[in-house]
């Protein structure tokens, strides 16, 4: 299993896309939602809205 690079958190397959659509989509090392609200300054809602937003519209980092 994945973990965060910043925390060490355990990651979620939305977590990880989430971070290649927001960083790098070839990343091989990855950030958790809390991690990534602090670097960016979004809220984590936000973040978790952003998630669905992706999948309603079929980003296939989220299926």
């Amino acid at each position: 299993m994945e973990k965060c690079i910043r925390c060490g958190a355990s990651l979620t397959r939305d977590e990880i896309g989430l971070h290649k659509k927001l960083v790098n989509r070839g990343s091989t090392s990855f950030c958790c939602i809390q991690c990534l609200s602090e670097e960016f300054k979004i809220p984590v809602d936000e973040l978790r809205r952003l998630i669905e937003r992706y999948r309603a519209a079929g980003c296939m980092l989220f299926q």
